[in-house]
């Protein structure tokens, strides 16, 4: 399915002042919906509540479900989609707000119930006038649930290579396609030798290990959502659950379901 580019709404009405140093934003991101590249001076910290999205932030992009939320630094272009329909919650925060080094580059985190819910319960439109007592309690609050979250090692890099860069958008926005090497360089106008040399200068693997970093991550955010292994291997194109079970064995030393489980607890 093709993806449709829709503009931000507004992020300007939402943009933290000295008064609400803390902001929050909801939108329906349908599925395949990506929001145009932007950046702003301050943080952002994105999740979805319903549905599973994809965050391309700098050079990395990350895809994370609801039980997750991406990390992005002050001034950093960045763009967000939805693989399948979904809830999405931004929280805008002034830059003085987080100013330790470990909030200066992007990540995922965990989303906590608390999280959650503190986010849920802030206003949503942007020319309201909230209680300003309860709007500083419930800012003070996700502060302190953001300080005490865990930070995830998630993550898929991406090139600075232009060619190189729109064949891995176009293998992350169709993980289940399986082409060859020869297939993919031939997309992007290169020669399969010059993918291979690029894929090793300007991200340090091969095509074939950075292939399996992209099926790895769908398949833990659809692990997250407790989709059936048969139904991971489907989407991502395997003809049965033991196929793709020999692929995540033979990449990752283990099977899918210890793989899975030392994902949700290792930080």
């Amino acid at each position: 399915m093709k993806r449709t580019l829709v503009p931000p709404i507004d992020p300007e009405a939402f943009a933290p002042t000295t008064e609400r140093p803390l902001r929050g934003k909801l939108r329906i991101l349908r599925q395949q919906a990506q929001i145009q590249p932007h950046r702003h001076d301050w943080a952002q910290l994105v999740f979805a509540t319903e549905g599973a999205i994809h965050v391309q932030a700098g050079d990395s992009t990350y895809i994370v479900p609801p039980s997750r939320a991406v990390w992005v630094a002050p001034k950093v272009e960045h763009t967000t989609g939805a693989i399948e329909q979904a809830q999405l919650h931004t929280l805008y925060l002034a830059p003085s707000l987080l100013p330790e080094p470990e909030w200066q580059s992007c990540r995922v985190i965990e989303v906590s119930p608390l999280l959650r819910e503190l986010a849920l319960q802030l206003d949503h439109q942007p020319e309201s006038a909230p209680e300003p007592q309860r709007e500083r309690l419930l800012s003070e609050l996700i502060l302190n649930e953001l300080r005490r979250s865990r930070a995830l090692r998630l993550g898929v890099e991406l090139p600075q290579d232009a060619r190189l860069r729109r064949l891995c958008e176009a293998m992350l926005a169709d993980p289940g396609l399986h082409a060859s090497l020869e297939d993919w360089a031939a997309s992007a106008g290169a020669s399969p030798r010059t993918v291979s040399r690029l894929f090793r200068q300007q991200l340090g693997v091969s095509f074939a290990q950075w292939r399996s970093q992209v099926l790895l991550a769908h398949a833990l955010s659809m692990a997250a959502r407790k989709r059936p292994m048969k139904i991971i291997a489907a989407e991502l194109g395997y003809a049965s659950a033991s196929a793709f079970t020999a692929m995540v064995t033979r990449t990752m030393g283990m099977p899918p379901s210890q793989f899975f489980a030392r994902a949700r607890t290792s930080s």
